[in-house]
């Protein structure tokens, strides 16, 4: 249906390619499946569904004669419909003249303008959808809070043993009362100074007051792929115990040594598996969102910190995951146009785009975080993907929907000339954006 990604991938481990096929592989068909199913229901006939580009390496005809294959380079799709010239839907304009009425209302370009705008939508359309259904697998999978605050698991901690337990009702924290498990969070970030916490909680049917650890100790949630954390090899569930020899007792403590050392490599020592490990990282100076909308350079790691008690959770009923799935789907859409948005008006520097290499790698080292990190990215992947193909870019889905509106609105297609201009304009300008983006990774490579 469109050009959505024909990009060589030049070398690379199996760990990384294996990944990075699979997340585009599955992106696209729902893609490509989306066109499919609606320009079915809208009585046009498709020829080729295609995952791939280049020798075919399996094929199978159903029975309302399309041919569904795989090609050799699985990084993009098409569909191709009856009449056009090729998976990019141009016409054929020698065959379609040599149709019957009837052969040709069966064709993408003889179908009327409505149902070829449906057609184009549905792409973009499914990718949202997978994206809603992918956050709202996770929510169901690992549960909402429960409506009381309750402890449910607290991660590995270093010290003195943990006189909370999982399964206890918070009531008050430093003698204020809980009205959510929000409410231990905010208290322990609003202490002056990092220490132990006092909790009365509910128990067994008693209440009982406990002295228990800080809430946000060095103790790191995630990584992100391709930053000087993960090149220095720090893992989640790492606890940072010094920075340089210095004790570290709090994940902001952390974050402020980081802030304050660019360029200087940082001496960690962390806590893993019972045992301690030395590490060694040196920050890079990264855009970051200042939380008025805007960005500002900080130094950065890339890692992100964790509270020490989690709440513990209950499956939410299925419409309340999927209203989660589509709230998450909207957050990832603002924030890559508010992030596009900065890039274009130069506050935010273009070496953020990332190209083929780039998103392999990040495939890659995803998929070592754990199958959920994966199957987020999936969704992460399926939104840009859907948002991008909506742009107003001749050969995507937006260029082809905004031709059919002016024709819905003129009563006639632009002509011949003004498409094919248009569309060449369109190609170059994917075609150098892949090319911008292929060097950024390169250089990010290479450095």
């Amino acid at each position: 249906m469109d050009l959505i990604a024909n990009i060589p991938l030049i070398g690379g481990f199996l760990s990384t390619v294996l990944p990075f096929v699979i997340v585009l592989g599955i992106v696209v068909f729902v893609h490509e499946y989306g066109h499919y199913i609606v320009a079915r229901w809208c009585g046009i006939r498709s020829e080729v569904f295609s995952i791939g580009f280049g020798p075919v390496i399996w094929s199978r005809r159903d029975r309302r004669g399309t041919l569904w294959q795989v090609a050799a380079l699985p990084l993009g799709g098409y569909v191709k419909f009856l009449g056009d010239s090729d998976g990019s839907s141009r016409a054929d304009a020698v065959t379609l003249d040599h149709m019957a009425p009837a052969q040709r209302a069966q064709t993408f370009h003889g179908a009327s303008v409505g149902r070829r705008m449906l057609t184009v939508l549905a792409g973009p359309f499914a990718n949202f959808l997978l994206t809603i259904a992918v956050f709202a697998a996770i929510v169901m999978w690992q549960g909402v809070p429960t409506e009381r605050p309750t402890i449910g698991e607290i991660q590995v901690q270093t010290g003195d043993g943990q006189p909370l337990l999982p399964g206890d009702v918070v009531l008050e924290v430093n003698g204020a009362p809980v009205d959510g498990f929000d409410s231990i969070y905010r208290a322990a970030l609003d202490m002056p100074e990092p220490g132990p916490m006092q909790f009365r909680v509910e128990r067994d049917g008693s209440r009982i007051d406990v002295e228990a650890p800080y809430a946000f100790p060095a103790l790191i949630a995630g990584i992100s792929p391709l930053s000087p954390a993960s090149k220095a090899g720090l893992r989640a569930g790492d606890l940072v115990l010094s920075v340089n020899g210095r004790p570290v007792t709090a994940f902001e403590d952390f974050r402020q040594q980081v802030m304050q050392s660019l360029d200087e490599t940082l001496a960690l020592e962390v806590l893993r598996d019972g045992g301690s490990v030395t590490l060694t990282v040196t920050p890079t100076l990264q855009d970051a969102e200042d939380g008025d909308g805007g960005f500002e350079k900080r130094p950065m790691i890339g890692a992100a910190g964790a509270p020490l008690y989690l709440p513990a959770t209950e499956t939410p009923m299925p419409w309340t995951a999927v209203g989660y799935g589509a709230l998450r789907m909207v957050d990832v859409i603002t924030r890559s146009l508010n992030g596009l948005k900065h890039v274009i008006t130069g506050e935010i520097g273009a070496d953020n785009l990332q190209g083929p290499l780039g998103i392999a790698q990040i495939s890659g080292e995803t998929a070592q975080q754990g199958f959920v990190n994966f199957v987020v990215l999936i969704g992460v992947i399926s939104t840009a993907i859907g948002m991008l193909n909506l742009f107003p870019i001749p050969v995507l889905d937006g260029g082809h929907f905004m031709a059919f509106l002016f024709e819905a609105v003129r009563g006639r297609p632009p002509s011949p000339a003004a498409m094919q201009i248009a569309m060449s304009i369109g190609l170059g300008l994917i075609l150098l954006l892949m090319v911008f983006a292929t060097y950024n990774d390169i250089m990010r490579m290479m450095s």
